[in-house]
Protein backbone atom coordinates (compact mmCIF):
# COMPACT_ATOMS: atom_id res chain seq x y z
CA UNK A 1 0.00 0.00 0.00
CA UNK A 2 2.79 2.28 0.74
CA UNK A 3 4.45 1.62 -2.47
CA UNK A 4 1.32 2.18 -4.27
CA UNK A 5 0.93 5.60 -2.72
CA UNK A 6 4.24 6.37 -3.55
CA UNK A 7 4.08 5.81 -7.26
CA UNK A 8 0.93 7.71 -7.30
CA UNK A 9 2.39 10.24 -5.88
CA UNK A 10 5.68 10.64 -8.19
CA UNK A 11 6.24 13.71 -10.16
CA UNK A 12 9.17 15.44 -11.81
CA UNK A 13 9.86 19.09 -11.56
CA UNK A 14 12.93 21.17 -12.76
CA UNK A 15 14.63 22.36 -10.18
CA UNK A 16 18.10 25.00 -10.21
CA UNK A 17 20.31 25.79 -7.52
CA UNK A 18 23.97 28.01 -7.84
CA UNK A 19 27.11 26.37 -7.46
CA UNK A 20 30.22 27.60 -5.99
CA UNK A 21 30.93 29.67 -8.57
CA UNK A 22 27.69 31.37 -8.52
CA UNK A 23 26.63 29.82 -11.90
CA UNK A 24 23.05 28.07 -12.03
CA UNK A 25 22.93 24.31 -11.63
CA UNK A 26 19.71 23.12 -13.23
CA UNK A 27 18.62 18.98 -12.94
CA UNK A 28 14.99 17.00 -13.13
CA UNK A 29 13.59 15.64 -9.92
CA UNK A 30 11.80 12.24 -10.03
CA UNK A 31 10.05 13.03 -6.76
CA UNK A 32 8.25 10.30 -4.80
CA UNK A 33 7.51 11.77 -1.42
CA UNK A 34 10.36 9.72 -0.27
CA UNK A 35 12.99 11.45 1.65
CA UNK A 36 15.86 8.97 -0.04
CA UNK A 37 17.68 10.76 -2.95
CA UNK A 38 19.60 9.25 -5.71
CA UNK A 39 21.98 11.46 -7.50
CA UNK A 40 22.46 10.93 -11.39
CA UNK A 41 25.39 12.12 -13.07
CA UNK A 42 26.18 12.28 -16.58
CA UNK A 43 29.21 11.16 -18.38
CA UNK A 44 31.04 13.27 -20.71
CA UNK A 45 29.49 15.49 -23.97
CA UNK A 46 26.35 14.44 -22.39
CA UNK A 47 23.73 15.93 -20.31
CA UNK A 48 20.85 15.04 -17.55
CA UNK A 49 18.90 13.66 -20.71
CA UNK A 50 21.21 10.92 -21.24
CA UNK A 51 19.35 7.76 -22.14
CA UNK A 52 21.18 6.11 -19.47
CA UNK A 53 20.23 7.93 -16.28
CA UNK A 54 16.70 8.69 -17.72
CA UNK A 55 16.16 4.66 -17.63
CA UNK A 56 17.65 4.40 -13.99
CA UNK A 57 15.61 7.86 -12.57
CA UNK A 58 12.33 5.92 -13.87
CA UNK A 59 13.21 2.25 -11.96
CA UNK A 60 14.10 4.32 -9.24
CA UNK A 61 10.54 6.21 -9.55
CA UNK A 62 8.75 2.66 -9.70
CA UNK A 63 10.03 1.32 -6.65
CA UNK A 64 9.16 5.19 -4.65
CA UNK A 65 12.92 6.04 -4.33
CA UNK A 66 13.10 9.66 -5.43
CA UNK A 67 16.20 10.53 -7.98
CA UNK A 68 17.66 13.77 -9.46
CA UNK A 69 19.42 14.34 -12.88
CA UNK A 70 22.00 16.42 -12.62
CA UNK A 71 23.07 18.99 -15.38
CA UNK A 72 27.29 19.68 -14.90
CA UNK A 73 27.83 23.36 -15.07
CA UNK A 74 28.14 24.15 -18.73
CA UNK A 75 26.26 21.05 -20.05
CA UNK A 76 22.94 21.03 -20.64
CA UNK A 77 20.66 23.84 -18.96
CA UNK A 78 23.55 24.63 -16.22
CA UNK A 79 24.97 27.83 -16.44
CA UNK A 80 29.32 27.98 -16.91
CA UNK A 81 31.75 26.87 -19.28
CA UNK A 82 32.71 23.33 -18.76
CA UNK A 83 36.52 22.55 -19.89
CA UNK A 84 35.92 19.40 -20.25
CA UNK A 85 38.18 16.77 -17.85
CA UNK A 86 38.19 19.42 -15.24
CA UNK A 87 36.84 16.37 -12.51
CA UNK A 88 37.14 19.15 -9.77
CA UNK A 89 34.48 21.36 -10.95
CA UNK A 90 32.33 18.71 -10.96
CA UNK A 91 33.17 17.78 -7.91
CA UNK A 92 32.20 21.02 -6.62
CA UNK A 93 28.89 20.40 -8.56
CA UNK A 94 27.99 17.56 -6.73
CA UNK A 95 29.01 19.18 -3.83
CA UNK A 96 26.32 21.71 -4.55
CA UNK A 97 23.79 19.25 -4.93
CA UNK A 98 24.31 17.55 -1.89
CA UNK A 99 24.27 20.33 0.21
CA UNK A 100 20.87 21.81 -1.35
CA UNK A 101 19.03 18.65 -1.03
CA UNK A 102 20.62 18.19 2.70
CA UNK A 103 18.94 21.58 3.12
CA UNK A 104 15.67 20.79 2.16
CA UNK A 105 15.11 17.90 4.36
CA UNK A 106 16.13 15.00 2.58
CA UNK A 107 18.46 12.25 2.77
CA UNK A 108 21.02 11.80 -0.49
CA UNK A 109 21.83 7.67 0.01
CA UNK A 110 23.78 7.43 -3.48
CA UNK A 111 25.30 9.49 -6.68
CA UNK A 112 26.17 7.37 -9.42
CA UNK A 113 28.06 8.38 -12.68
CA UNK A 114 31.61 8.38 -13.62
CA UNK A 115 34.87 9.46 -12.35
CA UNK A 116 33.65 12.74 -10.85
CA UNK A 117 31.44 10.27 -8.06
CA UNK A 118 34.18 8.43 -7.31
CA UNK A 119 36.65 11.46 -6.64
CA UNK A 120 33.63 13.08 -5.13
CA UNK A 121 33.65 10.16 -2.66
CA UNK A 122 37.22 10.09 -2.20
CA UNK A 123 37.14 13.96 -1.05
CA UNK A 124 33.76 14.58 1.17
CA UNK A 125 33.39 11.38 2.65
CA UNK A 126 29.94 12.06 3.26
CA UNK A 127 27.52 9.57 1.11
CA UNK A 128 27.53 5.75 2.55
CA UNK A 129 27.17 4.24 -1.61
CA UNK A 130 28.30 5.49 -5.05
CA UNK A 131 27.53 3.51 -8.63
CA UNK A 132 30.41 3.99 -11.08
CA UNK A 133 29.04 2.91 -14.45
CA UNK A 134 31.81 2.21 -17.63
CA UNK A 135 34.42 4.99 -15.74
CA UNK A 136 38.14 4.72 -16.93
CA UNK A 137 40.54 3.52 -14.37
CA UNK A 138 43.51 4.87 -16.44
CA UNK A 139 42.37 8.22 -17.63
CA UNK A 140 44.18 8.35 -20.86
CA UNK A 141 41.56 5.50 -21.94
CA UNK A 142 39.15 6.76 -24.34
CA UNK A 143 40.86 9.96 -25.67
CA UNK A 144 41.53 9.35 -28.91
CA UNK A 145 38.45 7.69 -29.31
CA UNK A 146 36.27 10.50 -27.87
CA UNK A 147 38.77 13.36 -29.82
CA UNK A 148 40.31 12.23 -32.11
CA UNK A 149 43.65 11.49 -32.76
CA UNK A 150 45.26 14.80 -33.39
CA UNK A 151 43.77 15.93 -30.18
CA UNK A 152 46.73 17.40 -29.22
CA UNK A 153 48.02 18.55 -31.81
CA UNK A 154 45.18 21.03 -32.04
CA UNK A 155 45.78 21.86 -28.58
CA UNK A 156 49.43 22.83 -28.79
CA UNK A 157 48.64 24.83 -31.69
CA UNK A 158 45.48 26.78 -30.68
CA UNK A 159 45.60 26.44 -26.91
CA UNK A 160 41.62 25.12 -26.79
CA UNK A 161 39.15 23.69 -29.39
CA UNK A 162 35.49 23.39 -29.23
CA UNK A 163 33.98 20.00 -28.81
CA UNK A 164 30.06 19.31 -29.58
CA UNK A 165 28.11 17.16 -26.88
CA UNK A 166 26.71 14.14 -28.25
CA UNK A 167 23.77 15.25 -29.18
CA UNK A 168 25.28 18.55 -30.83
CA UNK A 169 23.09 21.05 -28.87
CA UNK A 170 25.65 22.37 -26.63
CA UNK A 171 29.62 23.35 -26.71
CA UNK A 172 32.42 22.56 -24.20
CA UNK A 173 35.53 23.74 -24.42
CA UNK A 174 38.70 21.40 -24.83
CA UNK A 175 41.77 22.93 -23.15
CA UNK A 176 45.26 22.24 -22.38
CA UNK A 177 44.98 22.97 -18.85
CA UNK A 178 41.63 20.84 -18.41
CA UNK A 179 42.87 17.70 -20.11
CA UNK A 180 46.22 18.06 -18.41
CA UNK A 181 44.50 18.13 -14.88
CA UNK A 182 42.48 14.66 -16.50
CA UNK A 183 46.28 13.28 -16.92
CA UNK A 184 47.69 14.13 -13.58
CA UNK A 185 44.46 11.89 -12.08
CA UNK A 186 45.42 8.85 -10.77
CA UNK A 187 42.45 7.06 -10.09
CA UNK A 188 44.06 4.00 -8.74
CA UNK A 189 45.80 6.15 -5.78
CA UNK A 190 42.70 8.39 -4.90
CA UNK A 191 40.17 5.02 -4.39
CA UNK A 192 42.72 4.38 -1.76
CA UNK A 193 41.40 7.35 0.18
CA UNK A 194 37.77 6.30 0.05
CA UNK A 195 36.41 5.74 3.22
CA UNK A 196 35.77 1.69 3.84
CA UNK A 197 32.61 1.77 4.58
CA UNK A 198 31.35 3.35 1.35
CA UNK A 199 29.75 1.04 -0.42
CA UNK A 200 30.59 0.77 -4.48
CA UNK A 201 29.25 -0.56 -7.37
CA UNK A 202 31.19 -1.05 -11.02
CA UNK A 203 29.21 -1.95 -13.86
CA UNK A 204 31.09 -2.09 -17.00
CA UNK A 205 30.17 -3.73 -20.49
CA UNK A 206 32.85 -6.56 -22.25
CA UNK A 207 31.96 -4.85 -25.72
CA UNK A 208 32.88 -1.13 -24.45
CA UNK A 209 34.26 0.95 -27.41
CA UNK A 210 35.57 3.32 -25.40
CA UNK A 211 37.29 2.29 -22.07
CA UNK A 212 38.04 -1.02 -22.25
CA UNK A 213 36.56 -3.51 -19.30
CA UNK A 214 39.95 -3.62 -17.91
CA UNK A 215 39.83 -0.63 -16.41
CA UNK A 216 36.78 -1.97 -14.04
CA UNK A 217 38.76 -4.68 -13.07
CA UNK A 218 41.26 -2.67 -11.65
CA UNK A 219 38.64 -0.63 -9.69
CA UNK A 220 37.74 -3.99 -8.32
CA UNK A 221 41.43 -4.12 -7.51
CA UNK A 222 41.94 -0.68 -5.19
CA UNK A 223 38.14 0.10 -3.71
CA UNK A 224 37.78 -1.97 -0.41
CA UNK A 225 33.96 -2.43 -0.20
CA UNK A 226 33.56 -2.96 -4.30
CA UNK A 227 31.06 -5.31 -6.01
CA UNK A 228 31.72 -5.55 -9.88
CA UNK A 229 29.09 -6.32 -12.34
CA UNK A 230 30.29 -7.42 -16.43
CA UNK A 231 27.64 -7.01 -18.80
CA UNK A 232 28.17 -9.38 -21.83
CA UNK A 233 28.29 -7.39 -24.69
CA UNK A 234 27.32 -4.15 -23.52
CA UNK A 235 28.93 -1.02 -25.23
CA UNK A 236 29.94 2.53 -23.49
CA UNK A 237 26.37 3.50 -23.71
CA UNK A 238 24.73 0.20 -22.79
CA UNK A 239 22.20 1.43 -26.19
CA UNK A 240 21.00 -2.60 -26.67
CA UNK A 241 21.76 -3.52 -22.59
CA UNK A 242 19.51 -0.84 -21.00
CA UNK A 243 17.58 -3.60 -19.23
CA UNK A 244 20.66 -5.45 -17.88
CA UNK A 245 21.98 -2.57 -16.52
CA UNK A 246 19.16 -0.86 -14.83
CA UNK A 247 18.53 -4.28 -13.29
CA UNK A 248 22.38 -4.08 -12.47
CA UNK A 249 21.87 -1.12 -10.49
CA UNK A 250 18.84 -1.07 -9.02
CA UNK A 251 19.29 -3.77 -6.38
CA UNK A 252 22.39 -1.97 -5.21
CA UNK A 253 20.29 1.19 -4.89
CA UNK A 254 17.71 -0.68 -3.41
CA UNK A 255 19.57 -2.40 -0.87
CA UNK A 256 21.38 1.29 0.11
CA UNK A 257 17.37 2.72 0.72
CA UNK A 258 17.12 0.08 3.30
CA UNK A 259 20.69 0.45 5.17
CA UNK A 260 19.67 4.21 5.67
CA UNK A 261 16.17 3.33 6.95
CA UNK A 262 17.50 1.07 9.77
Amino acid sequence: MEMAANLSAATQQKLSFPNKHGEKLVGILHDTGSPHLVILCHGCRSSKNDKILASIAAALEKEGISAFRLDFSGNGESEGDLQLGSYSKEVEDIRSAVEYFVGSKRSPIAVLGGDAVILYACKYHDLPAMVNLSSPCFLKSGMEEVFGKDMWDKLKKDGSEDVKSKTDDFVHRLTQESMTERLNTDMREACLSLDANCRVLTVHGTADEVIPVGDAYEFAKVIRNHQLIIIPGANHGFSSHQEEMVSAVLPFLKDCVSRSST
